[in-house]
């Protein structure tokens, strides 16, 4: 089963005011493990990035080298292609790239490309009704370490919600061992002399013996033979 966490940075909330992404990002999850296969790249948005800077550190400056969507699109739809998507509120990061690829003239959607999309903050609204549940609620509420939060980032928050989704359905799994390199473990440990155990055996005396049997037959007259 093949999973990509998902996220994207954009240089605002609102599609109908001309915002645009900045950033997108995702890992792999395979049969609930972390993968080395992440995607991460930076935009052009064609436009000022506003207050929005305050919250990804993300300057006009550093985003004007950077590639068009409808440069680079090609790249994005083969990493998530038939994939099940995970996204924090899906509903926002679908609409900003659906809205992308309407942008760059193509007649396509990310549904198209991907088995399923899977809206995270459905599955914490299920487990922790009436109570908040964005990202850094929960990665308090899971005790999700070892990040750097200064800024909102993609990638890492990719990565958060990775861990995030993991603990709230479960953890991870999968440790990576099939079911044949577990016979094949168990076949060599039992087929290999050098694990032959040198065991003590106790040879019971027959005085010994003849007293354990006293014992249990006082056992039964002491309890009505029960």
């Amino acid at each position: 089963m093949r999973q990509v966490v998902l996220d994207t940075e954009t240089t605002g909330l609102d599609i109908a005011n001309d915002h645009r992404i900045i950033e997108i990002a995702g890992v792999e999850l395979v049969n609930r493990k972390l993968t080395k296969n992440s995607y991460q790249i930076y935009l052009n948005p064609e436009r000022a990035v506003g207050q929005s800077f305050k919250i990804h550190g993300l300057t006009d400056d550093f985003l004007s080298d950077k590639p068009l969507f409808k440069d680079v699109y090609q790249d994005f739809l083969n990493f998530i292609k038939d994939s099940e998507l995970l996204i924090h509120n899906a509903e926002f990061d679908i609409g900003f790239l659906n809205h992308e690829l309407k942008l760059a003239d193509l007649d396509i959607k990310i549904e198209d490309y991907v088995s399923k999309i899977t809206d995270t903050l459905s599955i914490a609204r299920e487990k922790h009704p009436g109570q908040r549940n964005s990202l850094e609620v929960l990665t308090d509420r899971y005790q999700i370490t070892g990040y750097d939060r200064s800024y909102h980032g993609a990638l890492i928050d990719s990565e958060i919600l990775a861990d995030v989704y993991l603990a709230m359905t479960g953890g991870q799994r999968d440790l990576g061992f099939d079911d044949n390199a577990s016979k094949d473990f168990h076949s060599k440990f039992e087929n290999d002399s050098s694990n032959n155990l040198n065991l003590i055996k106790i040879q019971v005396s027959e005085d010994d013996n003849n007293l354990h049997n006293r014992y249990l037959s006082s056992l039964k007259i002491d309890h009505g033979n029960n």
